[in-house]
């Protein structure tokens, strides 16, 4: 039975509900419903997958599945949800494009050697590495001073929840990315990269 009084239950069905609404904002045509529409459909979602079912809601099983979602991946599912509504996306899509080459870079260097190909394992560095967190601090200021307000954004939610305790997990890095993420991350860039490429190719031919 799901304890809604625990902030880690409270955030991580929260984080499935809008992953589910995300998806629904993918459907053809859904992003180009008038605002007050697409407004209701959204809150009419929220509470479908939130109304327990057999004593656990919709959200609930989709977390089983997928287990807690990065303060990163909430901050993307938002922006995706939230653009419909205000007609623009909420960040520069240059800051989003940099914060999915970073994610990237970071999943690569993150995931294998956690699973043993290296000697260092760098997860270990999630849990309150002070290098880890000045470097992390520093990239914020220099995504400010870059103009890039949604990798700042993300650095700082991140570092703020996991210095909260808001997941049941204690290492930094479950709040910065996850797999879904870095998935998500790299196929985004190798579409962008072969748009790119094919563009290149239409204006040399």
């Amino acid at each position: 039975m799901i304890n809604f009084t625990d902030i880690t239950d409270i955030t991580g069905l929260a984080s499935s509900a809008v992953a589910i609404i995300a998806l629904v904002v993918l459907l053809p045509g859904v992003a180009r419903l008038q605002k007050t529409h697409f407004a209701l459909l959204v809150c009419a979602i929220a509470i479908v997958v939130l109304i327990p079912f057999g004593g656990l809601p919709l959200a609930a099983y989709v977390r089983g599945w997928m287990g807690d979602l990065s303060i990163t991946s909430l901050l993307l599912l938002l922006m995706s949800i939230l653009r419909p509504l205000c007609g623009r996306p909420p960040f520069d899509p240059k800051g989003r494009t940099t914060l999915l080459i970073l994610v990237a870079l970071a999943a690569f260097g993150l995931y294998p050697m956690a699973l043993g190909t290296s000697l260092f394992d760098p997860y270990r560095l999630g849990y309150g590495d002070p290098w880890l967190l000045g470097g992390l601090l520093l990239l914020a200021l220099a995504a400010c001073f870059r103009q890039l307000p949604l990798l700042a954004l993300a650095i700082a939610l991140s570092i703020f929840t996991w210095g909260a305790g808001w997941y049941e997990s204690t290492n930094l890095w479950d709040y910065l990315l996850d797999p879904l993420l870095a998935i998500y991350a790299i196929s985004a860039l190798l579409k962008r990269a072969s748009r790119l490429a094919v563009a290149q190719f239409d204006r040399g031919g």
